[in-house]
Formats: structure tokens, C-alpha cells, sequence
């Protein structure tokens, strides 16, 4: 089975950082991006990193950069819609997506979300959240290259939520312990930062 592509979405305006790049923001001296590499190079092949500006400031990871074909940062939807057309464009059917704000990812979320796959060919994570209500991670899925028209589409015509596309696509989900620590904790906030910092 040939090993799937992944994208790294890392897009966004990170307004709730304060600004600046998310991606390259340190958290116990590695950039979130370097942590969300490593997590998941090991369980892919081709990796490819979604950001809009400057790409130069991701020289030293050797990496592509894709930049949203949709203007306007139009959230991580625009991001997987980029990374399924570079995944098309490398031969590929499906594309992993991560978000680059989750640096505790799971060593074995690609080989998940692969079988887990609903008949539509999507998967999406999910993970307990501390009530024990199941809680959907949609940044961090497996997408059909296929949807690619239908997703350009959907963008078009105002939708941004990731998970309203994939909810319409009958997703399987690939559900992970969140005990004692969230894979899929993400980091939107210096506070959140704070608290990874003293996770890790």
C-alpha cells in the first residue's frame, strides 16, 4: 500500500496568537512546525506545507509550499483545497491534512484515518473531549482528491466550515484516547502555548 501525501495547514492569520506566524511560533525550543514534521513524516510520503505570504520563510525545511488558490484566507478548507490539488498534481487519490497548531499529533493517524475511511473515501479524528463527549477534528483528516471540484465549488459559494463539508460526505472517524493527554490539543492562544510548554 503506497504510502499517502500529507498537507500541513499553516495558513491562517493566527489572530488569536497574536499575530505573526503560527507555524514558526517556539514551543520548548522547536517551531510547531518542526514538532508537526516529525510527528508525521514517519507515517507519510510526500509532505507539503499550506501557507499564504511568504514562502522563503520556510526555506530551511526543504519542503513545498502551496498558498491558497482561493483569496481572501479563506480558513483550513482553502488549505485542503490546496493540498488535494497538489496531491492530484503528484499522482495521489487521497490527502492527509493536519493543522499545524497540533504538535501532539498521533504516530499512527494516517495508518487510522486510512481505515477508517467511510465510503466516500473521507475519514476524520476525534477524541473524547474531558466530559467524555466525542469531539471531531476535522483539520486532521483524509480527504479524496476526487472532491476537489466539488469542494473549489463549495468555497465559491461561502462555505468555510471544514466540518460541514465534511459532515456532508458521510466521513468514517478515527477515534483516539484522549487520556492523559489530547493528540489532538491545539494551540491557538500564548495561554495554550503556556500549557503545552509545561506538557511537554
Amino acid at each position: 500500500m503506497s504510502a499517502l501525501p500529507a498537507v500541513i495547514l499553516a495558513g491562517g492569520l493566527s489572530t488569536r496568537m497574536g499575530g505573526g506566524n503560527k507555524a514558526l511560533r517556539m514551543l520548548a525550543g522547536e517551531t510547531l512546525l518542526s514538532r508537526v514534521i516529525a510527528r508525521l513524516s514517519p507515517q507519510c510520503g510526500r509532505l507539503a506545507i499550506n501557507a499564504n505570504g511568504e514562502p522563503e520563510q520556510f526555506a530551511e525545511y526543504g519542503l513545498p509550499v502551496i498558498a491558497d488558490g482561493i483569496g481572501g484566507f479563506a480558513g483550513p478548507l482553502a488549505g485542503v483545497l490546496a493540498g488535494m490539488e497538489w496531491a492530484a498534481a503528484e499522482g495521489a487519490d487521497s490527502v492527509v491534512s493536519v493543522s499545524v497548531d497540533t504538535p501532539f499529533l498521533p504516530e499512527d493517524l494516517v495508518h487510522r484515518l486510512r481505515e477508517a475511511a467511510g465510503r466516500s473515501g473521507v475519514a476524520i479524528a476525534a477524541s473524547p473531549d474531558d466530559s467524555g463527549q466525542l469531539r471531531d477534528h476535522p483539520t486532521c483528516a483524509l480527504w479524496p482528491v476526487s472532491l476537489r471540484g466539488e469542494l473549489h465549488e463549495a468555497l465559491e459559494s461561502g462555505l468555510h466550515r471544514i466540518g460541514q463539508f465534511a459532515a456532508a460526505h458521510d466521513p468514517g472517524r478515527a477515534v483516539f484516547d484522549s487520556r492523559p493527554l489530547d493528540p489532538f490539543l491545539n494551540l491557538n492562544t500564548p495561554e495554550d502555548l503556556a500549557r503545552a510548554a509545561r506538557l511537554v
